[in-house]
């Protein structure tokens, strides 16, 4: 069977893979349908006229999900009307949470959630630990949602991303498309961020978005912070004979692996929980501090979770060398192994009392 690899195509082929539709007609609105009434790996369709652009949050997704995880709390907002624009009780939450957006970063609101007044409102629940029935049940209450050519600007009302992810009405990664039979490729994605995406917009805000992901029919490339033509993308590929690229896919594209194994909601609950951060950098010649925001490589993902499985498996003892090019992240993948295998359990037990480094670096972590 031929796969529609254009543009339009290939936004619809993530759209299916991932919500069951096509997301040309949104499912949301239907906030009393169960989550696992959806198709796909998990996710809900959004609506493109259910984004605030003032805010940068799909209001819908945020409000759905506090609705059904927190109506204690949710109902004490007193908001006459959630889809009102111009109801002031809602406008103060909008602007509150914006507000610790733009401040913390959007990882930090997900993870540690906000105060407001005297409420506090979580943005997210993660991974429950095993047995624990609540924490399982509010996990499932996670809305994992993804909207086609959303519209962000306020100004430029024309302008429009290809695809943009949420975790609970909040943005995590946008996606320019590309494909090669109009002879554009991941190269020209990459152009498009540079040349159109303008950080002044309060979704490119540095920490209000994750990632954003330049994508064709056969590569990925990522970058955490748009900064007009200085944007730093890098290679999310997996890499294909010790080189650059993706190996063939018998089942589908090159690039697939991005939606279909990547960024499930279980994979990115992980990268969410245990990868995804904002560190603070000291500039060694001036002095300065500089935030930037980290999201892990491809293979660095694979080096730690493949590293994880291997001793959740088999338990202490063995040895492991693992191949790590210069400029590669070393440090990151280093840190971010320490840190999972302190608490990593096999058979119900700890594997590891504790976890030593011994490094020739002076910044680790």
């Amino acid at each position: 069977m031929t796969t529609d690899i254009s543009e339009k195509g290939l936004e619809s082929l993530i759209m299916r893979s991932m919500t069951g539709v096509d997301g040309l007609v949104s499912t949301t609105g239907q906030v009393e349908q169960p989550l696992e009434s959806y198709g796909g790996t998990g996710y809900v369709a959004g609506s493109p006229k259910e984004y605030d652009r003032s805010y940068a949050l799909d209001f819908s997704q945020l409000f759905s999900f506090l609705r059904a995880s927190q109506p204690e709390p949710f109902g004490k907002l007193a908001m006459a009307d959630a889809n009102d624009p111009g109801d002031i009780n809602r406008l103060k939450f909008l602007a509150r949470l914006s507000g610790e957006i733009g401040k913390r970063g959007v990882i930090d609101v997900l993870r540690k959630g906000i105060e407001h007044g005297a409420l506090h409102f979580d943005l997210f629940y993660g991974t429950p630990s095993e047995g624990n029935a609540k924490a399982s049940g509010l996990h499932g209450l996670n809305r994992f949602s993804i909207t086609r050519q959303l519209a962000y600007s306020p100004d430029e009302t024309r302008r429009a991303l290809d695809l943009c992810l949420f975790i609970n009405g909040l943005p995590i990664a946008t996606f320019e498309l590309k494909n090669s039979l109009t002879k554009q490729t991941v190269a020209d994605a990459v152009e498009q961020y540079r040349r159109d995406r303008d950080k002044r917009e309060r979704l490119f805000e540095f920490g209000r978005c994750v990632v954003h992901f330049a994508v064709d029919d056969s590569e990925v490339q990522m970058c955490t912070e748009l900064c007009g033509k200085g944007s730093w993308f890098l290679p999310f590929n997996k890499g294909y004979h010790d080189g650059a690229g993706n190996p063939p896919n018998p089942s589908g594209i090159k690039s697939d692996y991005l939606w279909k194994e990547l960024l499930t909601p279980a994979g990115l609950t992980n990268i969410i929980e245990n990868y995804a951060q904002i560190i603070e950098e000291k500039d060694g010649r001036t002095g300065k501090k500089r935030r930037r925001q980290v999201w892990p490589r491809y293979h660095q993902l694979g080096v730690v979770r493949q590293a994880l499985a291997d001793v959740q498996q088999n338990g202490a003892g063995k040895r492991y060398l693992i191949q790590h090019s210069a400029g590669s992240g070393k440090s990151n993948s280093i840190a971010w192994l320490a840190h999972q295998l302190i608490g990593l359990k096999r058979e119900g037990r700890e594997v590891f009392d504790s976890v030593i480094v011994v490094t020739d670096r002076r910044i680790l972590d």
